[in-house]
């Protein structure tokens, strides 16, 4: 945090005669003012466009982890392109970002933290980053460890739990348990994500245990909902809004199967 105008007021204080208990006032005052303005930067709408390359990078990467880029994932990589309304400058920006990421040894911390920097501490706008890195991993069906550790540390990168990132995925019709693919790794065991057979599992989808009572899951939805609504997403782009407008309703959808089962209101 920037701390200009609380030193600037506790040096007032001090030169204009009150001594210690003038600076700290004048601190005071100014470290309110300081916490204010980055608060106010913190929820501010990320800068249009700052995430293309980053993206674009990740995505790239995330299709070669695996050793081949399958023509699913660069027919994704084109229709996000479009989706995103993109000028010619940008998808050229995107097109040779994703090609950087295809390159061997090609380091994905640079652009997970370019992606944590422009999402900064909106946690509504890292879900639709995260949405849009999901549908490169689930390409091809159940993806190999490779992906899926691209995938997890992003989601570290942008403070989004493992059981958060389960829900998501539950969203899309994907069961998965981290907790299993954690315990079997030191034996070289992996667990990959598997489409459900049944669709999506409203209780993965709003991350609750089976046996959570009326009050926790009601809880979890308006927790759930409040993040993914899409009129909170500000400025981003409209192929991410209507990503959110999916994941909305999915919850909705997860909620009223969970009511009609348990019998609630």
């Amino acid at each position: 945090m920037s701390l200009s105008t609380t030193l600037v007021l506790a040096f007032v204080g001090l030169i204009l005669g009150h001594g210690i208990p003038g600076a700290l006032v004048g601190a005071a005052i100014g470290f309110v003012i300081d916490s204010l303005r980055q608060s106010q930067r913190y929820r501010a709408t990320p800068q249009a466009g700052g995430f293309v390359t980053p993206l674009f990078a990740l995505l790239g990467a995330v299709a070669k982890s695996d050793g081949r880029v399958s023509e699913a994932e660069i027919a994704i990589a084109e229709r996000l392109m479009t989706r995103m309304g993109l000028s010619g400058e940008q998808r050229k920006e995107a097109i040779a970002a994703f090609n950087q990421g295809k390159q061997p040894e090609f380091d994905v911390r640079p652009p997970i933290e370019g992606l944590r920097q422009w999402v900064g501490l909106r946690r509504d706008h890292a879900f639709p980053v995260l949405d849009v890195v999901i549908e490169t991993v689930l390409a091809e069906g159940n993806p190999p460890p490779e992906k899926m550790a691209i995938l997890r540390q992003l989601a570290f990168a942008l403070r989004i739990s493992d059981m958060e990132l389960m829900a998501l995925m539950a969203m899309k019709g994907y069961a998965w348990n981290a907790a299993a693919g954690d315990r079997r790794r030191g034996y070289g065991g992996y667990v990959p994500p598997h489409r459900a057979a049944h669709g999506p599992d409203p209780y993965a989808v709003l991350g609750i245990e089976r046996g959570a009572d009326e009050r926790a899951i009601k809880r979890a939805y308006r927790k759930l909902i409040s993040e993914h609504h899409p009129d909170r997403l500000g400025d981003l782009p409209e192929a991410m809004r209507k990503q959110a407008e999916a994941r909305a309703s999915e919850i909705n959808a997860a909620y009223e199967r969970i009511k009609a089962e348990k019998g609630f209101k």
